[in-house]
């Protein structure tokens, strides 16, 4: 049996709204289905939402206030350009707060790393010194600046 893993995501009470928001940042995304609560409190509101963001499968629930995100799970955007990093960074921080080394909370509380794809590669020399020049370089920065990696790897940072 080959069964997909789906991301599920538990809300307290917004899951729609915070799906509609990943949606419209992440091209080549949308809402697969909407299943409504069936019985009382609160039926005919919205109970889960399958979607996909970038050929990923998620599914949020309201689920209420139990349980809240934490830094232990993450979503990472492997970025390709500085652009790519700004945009994402700028749209998913929008209402949420920065935390250190291109991760961030958004609003409702889901960490994200942006991260250039590239890292890995400026992380994984047979150079040890070039590795830690990354890493060092990388441990000053709030959002990820890719030409600043590049440079740290080169020894010119």
């Amino acid at each position: 049996m080959n069964s997909p893993i789906a991301t599920f995501l538990w809300f307290n009470g917004n899951a729609q709204e915070a799906v509609e928001y990943y949606v419209s940042i992440f091209p080549e995304s949308k809402i697969n289905r909407t299943t409504l609560k069936p019985d009382e409190p609160g039926a005919g509101s919205v109970m889960t939402i399958e979607f996909n963001l970038r050929g990923e499968e998620f599914i949020a629930f309201n689920g209420g206030p139990q349980f809240q995100f934490n830094e232990a799970i993450s979503l990472m955007v492997a970025c390709d350009t500085q652009e790519e990093i700004d945009e994402y960074w700028e749209k998913l921080l929008e209402g949420g707060v920065s935390l250190a080394a291109g991760w961030l909370k958004d609003r409702y509380g889901l960490s994200w790393q942006i991260t250039p794809r590239e890292i890995f590669t400026l992380m994984n020399s047979a150079d040890q010194q070039q590795n830690a020049r990354v890493m060092a370089a990388m441990n000053t920065m709030i959002k990820f600046d890719l030409e600043t990696l590049r440079a740290a790897s080169r020894g010119d940072w």
